[in-house]
């Protein structure tokens, strides 16, 4: 039901994992950080066992679903199935978008990664509902992200495909939101920015308002 109208709830869009979180729960967190404002949530979880996975996936489904926002699962197609979940996201070495659109039906949403035009012209061919754009900045949360590349790319997919939805995503936080919403972004993924903060409620509605800025 979120795919027709996904670029609304893209605004504060929370990546998640179920643990290191410092004795605090995933679902405490997922729960905070929407008080907060959070508008989507994907769980990328690379190491848990599959049965946690289930287990607090749904829990954390569950709980989107109190709030009324989309529920997204990173890579793992099985796993978004199993969960019942809103979407997934895939990088391009993933699943390809048109075989995950298969396998999950007309209704949800599927977002890709792009870190240049070539990838996003091929994810928008594989049937993207948005695009994750980055790494922005430099970021210690996904090993693989690769060299930070700025807000120019944002710019030029806004110019070419101004339809697509997009968030930026990578070392994103309130303190550098602004320019990648004011580049063209619909919205921002965050990890630490949220997950690590001593108060992750406070941390969202900062980072809403820092996009509510960037939009005005």
């Amino acid at each position: 039901m979120f795919r027709s109208d996904v670029r609304r709830y893209l605004s504060v869009y929370l990546v998640m994992d179920l643990s290191g979180h410092e004795g605090r729960s995933a679902l405490d967190i997922a729960r905070a950080a929407l008080d907060g404002g959070v508008t989507m949530i994907q769980l990328r979880e690379k190491k848990a066992p599959l049965s946690r996975v289930i287990e607090e996936g749904r829990a954390l489904r569950e709980l989107c679903r109190e709030f009324g926002i989309p529920f997204l699962v990173n890579d793992r197609v099985d796993v978004a199935l199993a969960l019942d979940a809103d979407g997934v996201h895939v990088g391009q070495d993933d699943l390809p978008g048109a075989e995950a659109r298969k396998l999950l039906g007309e209704h949800k949403i599927i977002g890709i990664s792009a870190g240049t035009i070539g990838e996003a012209e091929w994810a928008m061919a594989q049937g993207a509902d948005y695009l994750g754009v980055g790494a922005v900045y430099s970021t210690l949360t996904k090993g693989d992200a690769g060299a930070p590349i700025g807000t120019g790319l944002i710019s030029e997919i806004k110019q070419r495909w101004p339809h697509i939805g997009m968030v930026g995503i990578g070392g994103i936080d309130a303190s550098n939101a602004v320019p990648v919403i004011r580049a063209g972004a619909d919205g921002v993924a965050v990890v630490s920015a949220i997950v690590r903060q001593s108060d992750p409620r406070s941390a969202a509605r900062q980072l809403l308002r820092e996009i509510q800025r960037g939009r005005s």
